[in-house]
């Protein structure tokens, strides 16, 4: 057992990553800031804890000691995470952060700082972590996670080293969701191409029905985009499936997450909470918000990938290319799009849902955004 058997298919940047915690005794010593970059679902930040867990363990990350249990678990005093659930990282946070990066550390080897969702970060922040990485103190170490490179600033990323993952082999996850998760093979081997390496959305596929009921209904959007008052409701709907299963577990968490604070203030309500605490709470809901708001997004960008396959597929099928469908389970569908639709149509197609993408991290006016879409869904040559 180690602490790199979560990064699933990722050899290479594994080796890269292992050789780097061997060599850290070595006279050239350790780089002290990492970006780790891939695309959604490819492992980054499970990457970066293993890394983490592998710089203070004594034995190169045995996956079995106290220092590896306490990091993986997210307790250990000397790594800190920080996984924001919000659009932007804020400076105050990234002020914690730099504060936390320059106290010595309590038991480990390093004070090890990993950042998921690093392109979140804007203007003040970037360059306040910029400042910070340019000269660490000794005992630090930063890891960086982002999707790609050019999600951060070009004089951050050049101060990194940095360790890309590609999207996971289809036969590996899927020998993850058999053995993990105890999944059959059939089962396994759908989940895992229709996720398209995304570990996390091949596990809720596999498992759960309703996850594999809303994922066909977003692809039969294309199919009920007819004409602008179809596409308009086209849109509402994708909208509504897309967010009903990322802030249906969000908010579970969060009312997990009230019942535990104010059983801490000895109180049931939030009305009965001390006047002093009052804007601890406000500030708990106005945080909650945002994840909620978050959460919708990634749920929104998840389901465009999906139509985004949807597509690819159809283009196979014109082409007449020897590859394995995505939705091989919706081939009738694909083909019947692919007799409508000219190659060209297609590709406007695509290029329309990649923009609609884009947008949904510009705080663009999302009906809208969405409308603008799925009327072109229904007539690409418009």
């Amino acid at each position: 057992m180690s602490v790199w058997d979560a990064v699933v298919g990722q050899e290479r940047a594994v080796a890269t990553l292992s050789q780097a915690v061997h060599r850290r005794l070595q006279p050239s010593g350790l780089a002290h800031a990492w970006l780790v970059t891939g695309p959604p679902g490819s492992g980054r930040s499970v990457a970066a804890r293993a890394f983490a867990a592998a710089l203070q363990c004594g034995d190169d990350g045995c996956g079995r000691c106290a220092d590896c249990a306490e990091t993986l678990a997210g307790t250990h005093p000397d790594v800190t995470v920080l996984a924001t659930d919000e659009m932007q990282v804020r400076k105050d946070t990234v002020v914690q952060l730099v504060r936390r990066a320059s106290v010595s550390p309590t038991r480990g080897r390093y004070v090890v700082v990993v950042v998921e969702d690093a392109d979140r970060l804007r203007d003040v922040a970037a360059n306040m972590l910029l400042k910070e990485i340019e000269e660490p103190p000794p005992h630090t170490v930063w890891v960086l996670c982002a999707p790609s490179p050019e999600d951060l600033l070009p004089t951050i990323r050049s101060r990194c080293r940095q360790v890309t993952l590609g999207v996971p082999r289809a036969d590996a996850v899927a020998r993850v969701l058999v053995d993990r998760h105890g999944v059959s093979a059939g089962e396994a081997a759908w989940a895992a191409a229709a996720s398209q390496g995304h570990i996390g959305v091949a596990r809720r596929l596999a498992v759960d029905p309703d996850a594999r009921r809303r994922r066909r209904e977003v692809l039969q959007v294309p199919n009920r985009a007819v004409g602008v008052p179809g596409a308009v409701e086209a849109a509402q709907e994708l909208r509504d499936i897309a967010t009903e299963e990322s802030t249906a577990a969000v908010e579970a968490a969060q009312e997990a997450e009230n019942a535990s604070w104010l059983r801490t203030m000895g109180v049931q309500t939030p009305e009965e909470l001390p006047r002093q605490v009052r804007a601890q709470w406000r500030e708990l809901q106005e945080q909650h918000k945002r994840q909620v708001r978050r959460s919708a997004t990634d749920g929104l960008d998840r389901a465009l990938l999906d139509l985004l396959s949807l597509y690819r597929d159809v283009l196979l099928v014109q082409a007449g290319a020897p590859v394995p469908l995505v939705n091989a389970d919706m081939r009738a569908d694909v083909e019947r799009l692919a007799r409508r639709l000219a190659p060209a149509d297609v590709l406007r197609v695509c290029d329309v849902i990649t923009t609609t993408r884009r947008r949904l991290t510009q705080n663009a006016a999302l009906p809208l955004a969405l409308e603008a879409m799925t009327v072109r869904l229904g007539d690409p040559a418009a």
